[in-house]
């Protein structure tokens, strides 16, 4: 267990908490409230809880800039997974001399980064830059392998880890009194818009996930801070809603798998699907495009194919 030190101050006021979270909003893209990092204050000095991608640094900045910070003040940065989206400027981080937690699964990727942003690059090719940024390796002995359930004590805060697969296989939730970082394993939720399920290749399993949503059901924290985006209190109702939507979608592609459909015939068609689904439950269509730049539909068409290909054994 490590012993740091951690205090309190952050800019929401939680009756239930002993420190506050500072929500970050990275402006991904210029589109405001699709991926936040979290800002928590300690005794010895702010630690955060994903970075974002390397690409939106200037953002990242100009916002610890805001709460008083400078980036070389946190010494302690935590991540959900390691997607370009959460982790992408983590070694950023570790070059000014913080400790990198992460699941055990992900080490390898942090360390040497470049078959994770050559899959990428493959797949996002001259726009990779815009979107992403680079990545960097991390040196191991800056980076702590987090077991589940481990306990970390940063000052007067103990920050739990919690597995959590499904959406990634190296995710984690991390917990901080009553409240949980949930990275994707609790969706995506625009403004008072629905939760909806992010789906991308290559980990997405739906059954992992839903016994992720079991652990989140089963703790006592009742707030949870989602990337994409923001605080969520009605974590039963949220979590109910989450679970049917996933079902939904992946009921929805398997025939369109199991006919050879290609994905990226299926991709429109889905879309289609999906925005019908957002706009009947209230999404007004500004906002409809911050849904999309959180959760692209391209990437949960192929996520879902491959799922049910290895489900299916096809």
């Amino acid at each position: 267990m490590f012993n740091k030190s951690i205090n309190s101050s952050l800019n929401l006021t939680l009756t239930n908490l002993k420190f506050m979270i500072k929500i970050l909003d990275l402006n991904f893209l210029d589109i405001s409230q699709a991926i936040a990092a979290f800002l928590v204050e300690t005794s010895e000095g702010p630690i955060l809880i994903e970075t974002g991608p390397y690409s939106m640094w200037n953002h990242l900045e100009t916002a610890i800039n805001k709460e008083g910070y400078q980036i070389e003040d946190i010494k302690h940065v935590f991540l959900t997974h390691i997607h370009l989206d959460h982790a992408g400027a983590a070694w950023a981080f570790a070059q000014k001399g913080a400790t990198i937690y992460l699941h055990p699964f992900g080490i390898k990727h942090m360390a040497d980064p470049s078959k994770l942003m050559e899959s990428a690059r493959r797949i996002y090719k001259d726009d990779m830059d815009r979107l992403w940024g680079e990545m960097k390796a991390i040196p191991e002995a800056q980076m702590h392998a987090t077991a589940h359930e481990e306990k970390i004590v940063i000052g007067d805060v103990t920050i739990q880890s919690l597995h959590t697969p499904g959406h990634a296989v190296h995710h984690i939730a991390w917990q901080i009194g009553d409240a949980v970082f949930t990275g994707d394993v609790a969706g995506v939720k625009i403004l008072n818009g629905p939760v909806v399920p992010p789906c991308p290749p290559p980990d997405i399993n739906v059954e992992d996930w839903k016994k992720s949503i079991d652990i989140l059901l089963e703790m006592p924290a009742e707030t949870m801070y989602l990337t994409h985006f923001g605080r969520v209190t009605e974590k039963k109702e949220h979590l109910k809603v989450l679970s049917e939507t996933l079902d939904d979608w992946a009921n929805w592609m398997r025939p369109r798998f199991e006919n050879g459909e290609n994905p990226r015939t299926v991709t429109p068609a889905y879309q289609a699907y999906i925005t019908e689904q957002l706009r009947s439950k209230g999404v007004a269509n500004t906002d409809l495009e911050k849904y999309e730049t959180a959760n692209p539909s391209w990437m949960s068409v192929a996520g879902l194919m491959r799922y049910w290909k290895k489900k299916l054994g096809s």
